[in-house]
């Protein structure tokens, strides 16, 4: 599973983490996230995400 950057301010969405804090479970695939996740450090959406080349 790839890992997704925020563009407005760089925090790294890792599957293999999740965002527990936010309710995400550890192995949650970036694109199986709810359409109202938001990033846990500037609360942009997902479209402000890209996906990072391995």
């Amino acid at each position: 599973m790839s890992k997704w950057e925020c563009t407005i301010c760089g925090y790294i969405y890792d599957p293999e983490v999740g965002d527990p804090d936010n309710g995400i479970e550890p192995g949650t695939a970036f694109e199986d996230l709810p359409d109202d996740w938001v990033c846990p450090l500037c609360k942009v959406d997902k479209g402000n995400f890209v996906e990072l080349s391995e």
